[in-house]
Formats: C-alpha cells, sequence, structure tokens
C-alpha cells in the first residue's frame, strides 16, 4: 500500500474524521496534507488547531504512509489563528488550557512522528501554521512566500515553537531579531538566514517537496527514522525552554495587551498596547 496512486481509498478511513485537512496518497508511501481553510487563507480555527496537533498521530501510525507532506490550499500556508478565535479565548483559563496542550502537542507529536515531514510552504505562514511549517524536518518554501512569528503584533510572547526551534536553525541573534520585532521573512531570505531548508520559485515549491519526499520513501526506511529520531535529540533537549516559552505565551492571555492587539490586527492599524501607556 501507498506504492500506486491507486491505493484503495479505505487506507485513507483514519483520516476521516478530520474536516480541515485534505488527504491524498502520491506514489512511494507519500502522504500529501493539505490544509484547507481557503477562503481564510488556512488560518487556524479551534477545530483545526487541534487536527493540526493530531495528524501526526495519525500519520505516525499508519503503515501506508512512510513521508507526509503538507501545503496550504489557495494562495496561503496558513495565516495564523482566526482572530475571533483569539479574542474568545481571551481571559479564558478552560480554552487556553487547551490550546497550550495542543500547541505543545503540534511540536511533540511533530518531532516524535517516526515518518519524515515535509512542509511544502507556498504561501504565507504565520501562527500555528507557521509552527508545523518549521517544526518539519524538511521546509521548501516559495521565493515569495512571507513568514513571521506573529505573536509580538498581538501582545503575547513567542510561545507555540519559537523558543525551541528559531535558535537551532537560524542561531540566536536571528532569532532574537526576528522574534522580538515580529518582522516578515520572505523565501529567500529565510533560505539565507538557515530557518527553511530551500527555497524555490512558487510553481516549484510542490513538485520539489513531493521529489525530496519520493528520494525519502524510495530510501532505507530504518535508517531514515533513526536518523530523524537522533538529530530531534536536539530539539527534545530545548523542551524546558519550551515549555516555559508556552506557560508565559499562555499567561499573556490574561494580560490587556492582547485585547488591543487581537482588534489593531483586525482594524489594520498600528496597535497601543495598554503596557506602553503607563
Amino acid at each position: 500500500m501507498g506504492s500506486s496512486e491507486n491505493t484503495t481509498a479505505d487506507s485513507l478511513e483514519r483520516y476521516e474524521k478530520y474536516e480541515g485537512l485534505l488527504f491524498a496518497r502520491k506514489p512511494h508511501g507519500v502522504l500529501l496534507i493539505t490544509i484547507n481553510r481557503p477562503e481564510k487563507y488556512n488560518a487556524t480555527d479551534e477545530r483545526l488547531h487541534w487536527e493540526l496537533s493530531k495528524v501526526w498521530l495519525d500519520v505516525d501510525q499508519d503503515p501506508a504512509t512512510r513521508v507526509a507532506v503538507v501545503t496550504g490550499a489557495g494562495k496561503a500556508f496558513s495565516a495564523g489563528g482566526d482572530l475571533d478565535m483569539v479574542r474568545r479565548q481571551i481571559k479564558n483559563f478552560k480554552a487556553m488550557s487547551g490550546v497550550m496542550k495542543e500547541a505543545s502537542d503540534i511540536v511533540y507529536n511533530i518531532v516524535n512522528c517516526e515518518k519524515p515531514v515535509i512542509s511544502a510552504i507556498n504561501g504565507v505562514a504565520v501562527g500555528a501554521g507557521l509552527a508545523v511549517a518549521l517544526m518539519a524536518d524538511i521546509s521548501i518554501i516559495s521565493e515569495d512566500a512571507r513568514l513571521t512569528d506573529g505573536h509580538l503584533r498581538l501582545g503575547v510572547g513567542a510561545g507555540d515553537h519559537a523558543a525551541i526551534i528559531w535558535p537551532l536553525l537560524c542561531g540566536m541573534a536571528k532569532a532574537k531579531y526576528y522574534l522580538l520585532t515580529a518582522d516578515f521573512i520572505d523565501g529567500r531570505e529565510a533560505e539565507r538566514i538557515g530557518l527553511v531548508s530551500k527555497c524555490v520559485p512558487a510553481t516549484e515549491v510542490l513538485p520539489t517537496a513531493l521529489s525530496v519526499a519520493e528520494k525519502l520513501g524510495t530510501g532505507p526506511q530504518s535508517a531514515i527514522r533513526w536518523t530523524k529520531r537522533s538529530l530531534n535529540n536536539w530539539v527534545r533537549s530545548a523542551g524546558p525552554i519550551f515549555d516555559a516559552s508556552l506557560a508565559l505565551e499562555i499567561l499573556n492571555f490574561f494580560d490587556d495587551d492582547v485585547s488591543e492587539g487581537a482588534i489593531a490586527i483586525q482594524e489594520k492599524r498600528p496597535p497601543v498596547f495598554p503596557s506602553t501607556q503607563d
């Protein structure tokens, strides 16, 4: 199973519960996962956030899948958290407790999935979508795609993946600069600083990702999986840093700055954070 486009439909049964993700079998055990809210630029609402935290468990247990490729439908990879969802979560302890668990699972479930994960970053990537894009084992980005860890724009700490992976990928100096300023980075700059694996023209993003996936899908499976496992011990060693950053991000949701940040983003204006008005 997984070696042909004619793989029987029932091999996708484990993925029928997903509403915001589409699945397609490709040759050589490659599973293509498409984030599918194109009308919202694939922004994550409550349901999609949950799905992005759980799907890697199914990929890990899927005997027909050797490699997963994740991309976005339409023009975006994923344009961050749905702002209506964000505003529902502010100062909501129960909701934020669930978000914290899911945000942790997005990171650790990709790290611990024994199958390689490749991201095909076809457009803007922010928030939980960016976590998926950069926690992937190999990342292919469009030259004109733009990404940012937008937490500081919202008024919360950079907690959902940045502290665990950015310093490893691009070094502390660049990580601090882009995480503290929340400046956007295009695909070329992301490749230059080492934040992504490879930058290609927009039309070549998915073909390149699928070509790399095919190479992995036809390679020595135990050796590939154990190499991933070994390398990810660098990521696991930063687990306490990540856990602290995530907890501090969640704590920010009980501050007044996040309310102003969410409204300002929706109104497309610069925020006036209460913490700057003392």
